[in-house]
């Protein structure tokens, strides 16, 4: 069933809790690829007259509501507070925002929760996956109850949106959904020249992603100069433990924090980004790489083959070994150069904000319910889909 209005304003609410410190610098808190993803897509899409875009967040101490780059920002749960008093705040919050359409990413209790508002409210529930363990089985075997809640949610989404292909055919095995792939979309500077001067990692301290052993590389290469850029991740009491082992390694500047707008200089900066996760859907981090420039050297993660297919750096199979020697191989007569063209090349014609928006107005103008079926029984909504 095709479902079009293009003359009515569509109100999109996206909902990340820990995406406040994107839109507002003051506020100094952790946050990850998935909200910087829907940041970049919610502030482009409000530029388009014919979307109205809020962004529901946290409570980091701002208004109640209030307006950022052409964004509604509306204030719902607190950290600090259980669960049950968190879900009101949240609830009450999708209630104000009044949208269309309700957009989120990760898997947490939170998307449960939207699918019951929009079902309810008869709007339009739309998933986007932030990680493999979503998508490959991870998630649902060692989350038993919330993990079923969350595919019940999927299984009843107007879409599902995937990162990559693969993580679209683990969908459908696990879960048994079809969904449709969109890359992330970032804004892309005009590059200019800039002297290299260090290998850069940059992320959080969850344990997929392995800081320790960017430690354990900078030791291997005591010559050359290693940034790293760690946030301490939500739970996590081994953190200064990790930053006591940074500053023992005398070619390593390590970095608790650096403001969102002042990290694309690390990347613009750097002979290679250093990715040690064992698993992640499709980083940010490689985007925000490319789009300066910057090869990549990836521990295991190479979603869809991308590395290798447009040879904008090198995949080492998880293997420790081999990433010594691939940061070897590219730094020997500045061999990182060529990928880190070719990565270039390859977020122009794939994660440019300007054309992955595009793709998402047309899904929003297609799904979007008209005013006259929010009358339809609940019921209704099941035979209603996109794909």
């Amino acid at each position: 069933m095709r479902l079009e209005n293009n003359n009515k304003i569509i109100h999109i609410c996206f909902i990340a809790p820990k995406a406040y410190p994107l839109f507002n610098q003051q506020a100094e808190s952790v946050f990850g690829g998935a909200e910087v993803d829907l940041y970049y897509l919610a502030t482009e899409l409000a530029r388009d007259k014919q979307f109205q875009v809020s962004f529901i967040v946290a409570d980091y101490g701002q208004a109640a509501m209030e307006t950022i780059e052409n964004v509604t920002i509306i204030k719902s749960l607190d950290f600090r507070k259980n669960a049950l008093t968190c879900a009101r705040r949240t609830w009450q919050a999708l209630r104000r925002a009044d949208a269309d359409i309700y957009f989120i990413k990760t898997a947490s209790p939170g998307v449960s929760l939207v699918d019951w508002f929009c079902r309810r409210n008869k709007r339009v529930f739309i998933y986007r996956t932030a990680h493999q363990y979503e998508c490959d089985g991870t998630y649902l075997k060692h989350h038993y109850f919330s993990g079923r809640a969350f595919a019940r949610a999927l299984r009843r989404a107007g879409l599902v949106i995937a990162q990559n292909q693969t993580d679209q055919v683990n969908l459908r095995r696990t879960i048994g959904i079809s969904s449709q792939v969109i890359s992330n979309g970032h804004r892309l500077p005009d590059l200019s020249a800039c002297r290299r001067d260090h290998i850069l990692w940059v992320g959080r301290t969850a344990d997929f992603k392995k800081p320790e052993l960017f430690i354990k590389l900078a030791r291997e290469f005591p010559d050359e100069k290693f940034v790293m850029i760690c946030q301490r991740a939500t739970g996590d009491d081994n953190y200064d433990s990790l930053c006591g082992q940074a500053a023992e390694v005398d070619n390593l500047e390590f970095h608790q924090r650096v403001p969102f707008h002042e990290i694309d200089g690390y990347f613009q900066r750097a002979k290679l980004l250093i990715n040690t996760s064992d698993s992640e859907g499709f980083p940010n981090t490689f985007i925000q790489a490319c789009k300066w420039a910057t090869a990549v050297v990836s521990l295991g993660v190479n979603p869809d083959g991308f590395l290798d297919k447009y040879s904008c750096g090198i995949s080492c199979d998880g293997r420790f070994a081999r990433m010594r020697e691939a940061v070897k191989r590219l730094l020997a007569d500045d061999c990182y150069m060529e990928p880190g063209r070719n990565g270039r090349k390859y977020v122009e014609d794939h994660h440019d904000i300007r054309k992955i928006i595009e793709q998402y107005k047309d899904i929003f103008r297609r799904i979007h319910l008209p005013a006259m079926f929010r009358n339809m029984p609940a019921s209704s909504f099941d035979t209603i889909s996109l794909l």
